[in-house]
């Protein structure tokens, strides 16, 4: 049962015990009437004579008089010489005792219970008040699809989703980083002996190899190194000759890259090597869990953002009263996907992996004793440095077009040299 229906039901059941307590208290019927004392203690203990308001005859009996009230209601002051003071009490107005004095002070447990009843009456009425205006208030929002604690919970694990793919892209990428001077370092050394006879082309006569020959442009790194106007400049081809040159060197210089790898030397590293080794630690150490945990952080991102934004005005009534009808109109669908995912992600234990995936990738790289930890790794499980260096490779390999030479703006690295 929701809990502002259990609220309602306790302040119903409040009432209706408030008014049984009332029915059951039995408080008298009186009628005032003035008493004549003639009698009194300092303690207000009174004999007294009253006017049977329904007999119509003088009766006298004890009674408890008010020892505070005025001194000139009391002997002698009230009737000088007469001994006699004044008070005013209480008979009974039904039952057998019809007429007879009766005290106030009698009814101190009628006034308990009275009180009490008014006491459960009060705070039955607020509850139900409470539950009632709460109750509709959070019908009002299922209605209207509004639900922040499903905004923000899909919000807190987007963030924790696209954290984890960011931390693995970051490690990816210093990978990339470390590995791409050493390759285009053995690139450039490969297309430095690759002549320009070798140029696609040149076998069918399709490129003037033989006249650039004569100037000096003997390999693929020559034309790579002049550019299309120097080689125009200093074979005197024609620009469109030159350009032809320039793009088959490409080609070819492209072709190597592909084709080209590094042999890691953990016995005698260079700084470049050992930040490859550093660099490649983080990712071996996260294993593949920290790989499918960021491939499914990305995609999991990706879907919770497209709902965030059309459920957005559902994160609090001010969101909701500042949005239009018709973005208002799709939060219900956007939260209900959003739980959807939710759920997925709980059944899954996706966050705690996430958060493990990330503490995994975060780890600080080796940089002491010239990375020796790395080194030692790489010697214990050299396949696994040498498949994901590849991995790595040849996607940085596919997602660009700049032959190696030319690809000053990148700064990553590979492992070893097929050729080598």
């Amino acid at each position: 049962m929701p809990f502002f229906r259990w609220v309602v039901t306790v302040g119903v059941l409040l009432i209706g015990c408030s008014a049984g307590l009332y029915a059951a208290t039995d408080y008298p019927e009186l009628e005032q009437v003035d008493l004549t004392v003639l009698r009194e203690e300092p303690d207000g203990t009174c004999t007294v004579r009253w006017t049977d308001p329904y007999d119509l005859v003088e009766r006298t009996g004890p009674y408890q008089c008010d020892p505070e009230r005025d001194p000139v209601l009391k002997a002698p002051d009230y009737e000088p010489g007469t001994n006699l003071g004044w008070d005013t009490g209480f008979v009974l107005a039904e039952g057998p005792d019809k007429g007879a004095l009766h005290s106030l002070d009698e009814d101190d447990d009628v006034d308990e219970s009275i009180e009490a009843s008014d006491q459960l009456l009060l705070l039955g009425l607020f509850l139900t008040v409470v539950g009632l205006i709460g109750g509709n208030i959070r019908s009002l929002a299922r209605l209207s699809g509004m639900n922040p604690g499903v905004v923000r919970r899909a919000e807190q694990l987007r963030e924790t989703a696209a954290r984890t793919a960011r931390d693995h892209d970051r490690a990816v990428e210093a990978v990339r980083r470390a590995w791409r001077p050493l390759h285009d370092e053995l690139v450039r050394e490969r297309i430095g002996r690759l002549p320009v006879t070798e140029l696609p082309g040149a076998a069918a006569d399709r490129l003037p190899v033989a006249e650039l020959e004569r100037n000096g442009i003997r390999s693929v790194r020559d034309v790579l190194d002049k550019g299309a106007w120097g080689v125009a400049h200093a074979s005197g081809l024609g620009r469109r000759e030159a350009e032809r040159v320039w793009a088959a060197a490409r080609r070819a210089a492209d072709e190597v890259g592909q084709d080209t790898t590094l042999r890691l030397d953990a016995d005698r590293p260079d700084a470049r090597t050992v930040e490859l080794l550093n660099a490649l630690r983080v990712l071996v150490e996260a294993g593949p869990a920290a790989r499918d945990a960021a491939e499914a952080g990305d995609r999991l991102a990706a879907a919770l953002e497209d709902e965030l934004s059309e459920a957005a005005p559902g994160a609090g009534w001010r969101q909701m009263l500042n949005a239009g009808p018709e973005e208002r109109q799709c939060v219900p669908d956007a939260v209900a996907e959003l739980r959807t995912l939710l759920d997925e992600a709980e059944r899954e234990v996706l966050a705690e992996r996430l958060n493990q995936a990330s503490v995994d990738l975060l780890r600080v790289a080796d940089d002491g004793t010239a990375g020796l930890s790395a080194r030692v790794d790489f010697g214990n499980r050299p396949q696994e440095y040498y498949a994901l260096l590849a991995e790595v490779a040849d996607d940085a390999l596919r997602t660009t077009t700049e032959p190696a030479t030319d690809r000053t703006d990148h700064t990553d690295r590979t492992d070893h040299d097929r050729d080598g």
